[in-house]
């Protein structure tokens, strides 16, 4: 059983003790080898050497199991027996005493494709099964098996594999069977099984076939319509360069050569997850890995900085996410990749790649040669100052404030967002000794006050190195405050005089007057606003 250590070694367990259950549950995706554990589960319970982990393959019991005529073992397809009296039927031979094994075994292939009627008709069984009576159930999705049958199963979950596990199957498979093959096409053969060993084989087989008895990695691509990593590396070489042409042109021969645009995302992701792990990894080996990474990974590693990695890599995923609105598969990849080369440092570059200066042509070779010379692999070179920002005056600090006055006028040049100029909105000025700027804040703004240090960096920037001593005052909501001590206040009444001078203008306007004179009108409260207000 291939990657199935940890369902293995509870069943040997359980057959070297005797410790038998009536009834189990192999979950698991398709092709992990659920029903093949089945099938040497029922050998283990009925060769003839007894009830064993390793039965002998030479006995009748072992010999008829293999080739499916031993009497005591049923296989039934519940896809194609979902019906109650079938599970009926099925279940009236199970009282008698197996003919020729040791336990009569039921395997019950995906068993979550039965009715409701029939699980109802083999819990009965599974409540009160008779000692001779074995059920091995598997299924491709356990939620849809009643809990009252789960609850009697002795349940193991199947892992799907790896795609290192699924190589090393072919590998061995190819070299028993003697047929040439390259290492990167195994790779592409088992990406595209998703974890399934019987779906491999089948890759296995069509590529053999289309290969004319070789399995070569140009020949497995243009099978599965995938991208060889030679590709997808030339893809991420072009991107790290910051060459549009190369990148553009490499698009479009795998397109052309029928690649899907979700494949191309999907594995230049996963080469950006593996360029991620080394350039955090110092010995640049990855967990698990047998190889050493090849030295076109280590370039990559180098010449893009971690952030370029994981911006790069959250491209791609949200390009296969955007790909079902994009207009065609062709226009949604290639944009995914110009947003790469339009947000990465330096930005795209013309033909020839690079974006200028030292840093053009040359993303590979530069950063290559920082590592070379035993820089580290993340760091960058700083952005060069432009002129017009070298040459820029440096802004002039204004005066502390001394009176209300000033501190309403320093407070309207602060940035007017964020929490900060909120409390620099509500606080009163009350007066200032030497660097330090006294002021009040009501309390039921007391809210405010954690933004007191961002509030400081933003005076600073004004008025250089100040300090600022904000304390509670205990006034309610509605309490008058001097007009020219707070912004709010100043605010408010600059609002109440100019919806006075709003509501005197309406009253005093000959039409209103006409109209409620002759008309018996009426201006209605509340609907008068100033001019620069109305909606």
């Amino acid at each position: 059983m291939l990657g199935q250590e940890h369902v293995v070694r509870a069943l040997t367990h359980a057959l070297e003790t005797n410790r038998l259950h009536h009834a189990y549950l192999f979950t698991g995706t398709r092709g992990v080898g659920k029903t093949t554990l089945a099938r040497i589960l029922a050998k283990c319970l009925n060769c003839a050497t007894g009830v064993t982990p390793t039965p002998c393959g030479v006995c009748v019991p072992c010999q008829e199991i293999d080739a499916g005529r031993f009497n005591d073992l049923l296989e039934v397809d519940a896809a194609t027996n979902t019906r109650v009296e079938e599970m009926r039927e099925l279940l009236d031979n199970a009282q008698y005493a197996p003919v020729v094994g040791r336990f009569k075994v039921y395997i019950i292939d995906e068993v979550h494709m039965l009715s409701k009627h029939a699980f109802n008709a083999m819990l009965k069984t599974l409540e009160e099964p008779p000692a001779h009576m074995k059920f091995i159930l598997a299924t491709t999705d356990p939620q849809k098996v009643p809990v009252t049958v789960l609850s009697r199963c002795l349940q193991f979950s199947l892992k799907p594999m790896t795609v290192d596990q699924l190589v090393s199957r072919i590998d061995h498979i190819l070299q028993a069977e003697q047929v040439p093959f390259e290492p990167a096409a195994l790779r592409l053969v088992a990406r595209a099984a998703h974890g399934s060993v019987r779906d491999s084989l089948s890759v296995l087989d069509q590529a053999i076939a289309f290969g004319s008895g070789r399995v070569e990695t140009d020949a497995v691509a243009s099978l599965l319509g995938v991208g060889s990593d030679d590709a997808v590396l030339a893809l991420a070489q072009g991107v790290a360069a910051r060459d549009s042409r190369a990148v553009l042109e490499m698009l479009d021969r795998m397109i052309g050569a029928g690649q899907s645009a979700e494949d191309v995302l999907q594995d230049f992701g996963r080469l950006m997850q593996q360029v991620a792990l080394l350039q955090l990894l110092p010995d640049g080996v990855a967990p698990g890995a047998g190889d050493p990474p090849p030295a076109e990974w280590l370039a990559l590693a180098a010449a893009l900085d971690a952030p370029s990695v994981q911006l790069c890599y959250q491209i791609a995923l949200s390009g296969r996410r955007d790909l079902v609105h994009a207009p065609d598969e062709a226009a949604g990849l290639t944009m995914s990749f110009l947003r790469m080369l339009a947000f990465l440092p330096g930005g795209p570059a013309g033909p020839g790649g690079g974006s200028g200066g030292a840093a053009g042509g040359g993303g590979l070779s530069a950063a290559s040669h920082g590592r070379a010379s035993g820089g580290s692999p993340l760091a960058r070179p700083a952005p060069p100052v432009s002129a017009a920002r070298a040459q820029a005056p440096a802004i002039a600090l204004q005066p502390l404030p001394d009176t209300g006055p000033q501190w309403l006028a320093l407070v309207d040049q602060l940035p007017h967002a964020g929490t900060a100029m909120e409390l620099a909105r509500n606080v009163t000025w009350l007066h200032r000794s030497e660097q330090r700027l006294h002021l009040s804040l009501p309390v039921h703004h007391k809210l405010l006050l954690p933004a007191q240090e961002r509030l400081l960096a933003l005076l600073a920037a004004l008025v250089g190195p100040v300090q600022i001593d904000i304390r509670l005052d205990g006034v309610v909501a509605d309490a008058p405050r001097a007009v020219e001590h707070s912004v709010v206040a100043r605010d408010d009444d600059l609002r109440e005089r100019r919806q006075a001078a709003a509501e005197t203008s309406i009253a005093q306007d000959p039409l209103v007057i006409s109209l409620i004179t002759d008309f018996g009108g009426r201006v209605v409260q509340g609907t008068v606003r100033p001019r620069d207000q109305a909606a």
